[in-house]
C-alpha cells in the first residue's frame, strides 16, 4: 500500500528486567515492558492526576539483544523507534483466540537508545535518521547563534 507509514516512537521507562528468551531458531529475543505516562491538573478539582501506558516492546537484533541483557534493568529510561504489530495466539488453557499488540525492533529504520546517563548512549542505530543525541547537539547549535534584538 502506498503511502502508508508504520513508525512508532516512545520514551518511557522499563516497568521489569527485560526478559530474554531463546527461539525455536536458536537466536535470541528480548521483551521489554515500558511505561509512558502522561500527567495533568483536574479542571474541577485541581487535583493533580496521572495516566500510564504500558507497551510491549520486543526487539530481535541479535547484537541489540545482547546490549539490552547486559545494559538494561527496571526503571532505566529508553526511547525505541519500531513498528507497531499486532500478532493472534490461541490460549492453551481456554483454547480462546488472543491478541497481544507489540512494537518491534528489528532491521532497517528502528532503534533503541538508553537515556539519562552521561556520555554516548546510543546502542544501535540502524538507519541514517537522526538519534536523539545529533537531536540535542542540533538543538544546543541552534542556542549558539545571535539572537536579533
Amino acid at each position: 500500500m502506498a503511502g502508508s507509514l508504520n513508525k512508532v516512537l516512545l520514551i518511557g521507562r522499563l516497568g521489569a528486567d527485560p526478559e530474554i528468551k531463546q527461539m525455536v531458531n536458536g537466536k535470541s529475543v528480548a521483551r521489554l515492558s515500558l511505561a509512558t505516562s502522561q500527567s495533568w491538573k483536574d479542571k474541577n478539582t485541581g487535583e493533580k492526576k496521572e495516566k500510564t501506558e504500558w507497551h510491549r516492546i520486543v526487539v530481535f537484533n541479535e547484537g541489540l539483544v545482547n546490549v539490552v541483557k547486559q545494559y538494561l534493568k527496571k526503571g532505566a529510561q529508553i526511547y525505541v523507534e519500531g513498528q507497531i504489530s499486532t500478532r493472534k495466539w490461541k490460549d492453551e488453557q481456554s483454547g480462546q483466540d488472543k491478541y497481544s499488540t507489540e512494537v518491534i525492533i528489528q532491521g532497517y529504520n528502528s532503534s533503541l537508545t538508553m537515556l539519562g546517563g552521561g556520555g554516548s548512549n546510543n546502542i544501535t542505530r540502524q538507519d541514517n535518521t537522526k538519534t536523539t543525541e545529533d537531536i540535542s547537539q542540533d538543538a544546543q547549535n541552534d542556542l549558539d547563534d545571535e539572537i536579533p534584538f
